[in-house]
């Protein structure tokens, strides 16, 4: 059977660079799980490493997070459905709102369950997907700060997930006046600006986080090391916290091109061969693994001699060119993977699950001394 491997030795490095970053700088942050798709084992390793703050945007991760930490602060980070009131207020501490009738249901259930539910007001920064528009940002405050067992904890922006659109130190500047003018119009306080996510981290590097942004939320850079604003990867960090890895079923001499009638095939795409490969064989090989699991687009042979060919829906087909590392039956090969091909893997209960490298006695004394 396939397997997706999270090495924790490397996860916690990753983590510890990330930490002392925002240690340096004065920021707090939170991880964002949902990448991991509620997975206890993958879980209960990153609890491990963080326990303080997690971040999810599925009801039944977070409630996976809270059986295994009732002390993890869970955030629920996309506006939540309003008939989802009462699981929201029971399994998240902080949710993320734009919605006036939501944040008002959310007050309802806190009153039922005696909690005060945390939100962080969400603000239309340019990239158009949740968040409310600045002109109204006073006037939302001044009547979400009237409903009961409510505590607005902070404002927020999202970026770079529709639209693509970048951060800059302008809109984060932007964003902090607006925090300003909140607490002065209404005499309150506001402590956090949850302005950060892993695209915003290079804009640390460059010292062009404005004052006041002291909140991030890091899912991506924390699992693969990358710079996602440039879309390259951070010196010092692993970009291999994640491996797949798929045992050869068959493993053949073939011709490099089909033949007969070409039609589309089930993805609905006609597959295009280079008339030079007309005649010649390579040595191929089909693995357990297919597009109901991963996007071979995604992933990439850890091996130099390995090229992906296509998929079909639970099998993926390799180009061992002459097998010069002498692959055989039952034989695996590893390949590397990116955020996208993470997920649907993830999601994907064909493909099994392994820790690797569990942290030592060492490791653990290193962290509790940085936390």
């Amino acid at each position: 059977m396939s397997h997706i491997t999270l090495n924790t030795s490397k996860l916690l490095h990753n983590y510890n660079y990330l930490n002392e970053l925002f240690k340096e700088n004065n920021i707090e942050w939170a991880v964002v799980a949902k990448l991991l798709c509620g997975n206890e084992k993958f879980l209960q390793s990153l609890l491990e490493i963080f326990d303080k703050e997690i971040c999810d945007s599925r009801l039944t991760n977070l409630r996976h997070i809270k059986d295994l930490s009732p002390k993890t602060q869970t955030v629920y980070i996309k506006p939540p459905a309003k008939r989802l009131a009462e699981s929201i207020v029971r399994y998240a501490d902080v949710s993320f709102n734009t919605e006036l009738d939501t944040i008002k249901a959310l007050s309802d259930e806190a009153i039922k369950q005696n909690k005060t539910h945390k939100i962080v007001i969400m603000v239309e920064m340019g990239e158009l997907r949740e968040g409310i528009m600045i002109k109204n940002l006073s006037s939302f405050y001044g009547e979400v700060i009237k409903m009961p067992n409510i505590e607005v904890v902070g404002i927020g922006t999202n970026l770079n997930c529709i639209n693509g659109i970048l951060p800059d130190e302008k809109k984060l500047t932007e964003l902090n006046c607006f925090k300003k003018i909140i607490e002065e119009t209404h005499q309150t306080k506001i402590p956090f600006i949850s302005a950060g996510s892993s695209v915003t981290i290079p804009l640390i590097f460059k010292n062009k986080i404005p004052e006041g942004i002291n909140h991030f939320r890091i899912g991506e850079t924390l699992f693969f090391g990358t710079d996602v604003y440039h879309d390259s990867v951070i010196k010092g960090m692993y970009q291999d916290v994640f491996k797949l890895t798929a045992e050869i079923i068959e493993i053949v001499e073939k011709p490099m091109i089909p033949t007969g009638d070409t039609g589309t095939n089930l993805t609905g795409e006609k597959p295009v061969h280079d008339k030079k490969n007309k005649g010649k064989t390579s040595v191929r090989a089909i693995v357990d693994v297919g597009i109901l699991d991963i996007d071979p687009k995604n992933i990439r042979p850890k091996s130099s001699g390995v090229e992906i060919i296509g998929a079909s829906s639970d099998m993926m087909i390799l180009d061992l060119a002459d097998n010069g590392d002498d692959y055989h039956i039952g034989d695996t090969i590893e390949f590397s993977m990116n955020y996208m091909a993470v997920l649907r893997a993830m999601n994907s209960e064909y493909v099994d699950k392994k820790i690797e490298k569990k942290i030592s006695a060492k490791h653990l004394k290193i962290l509790e001394h940085l936390n």
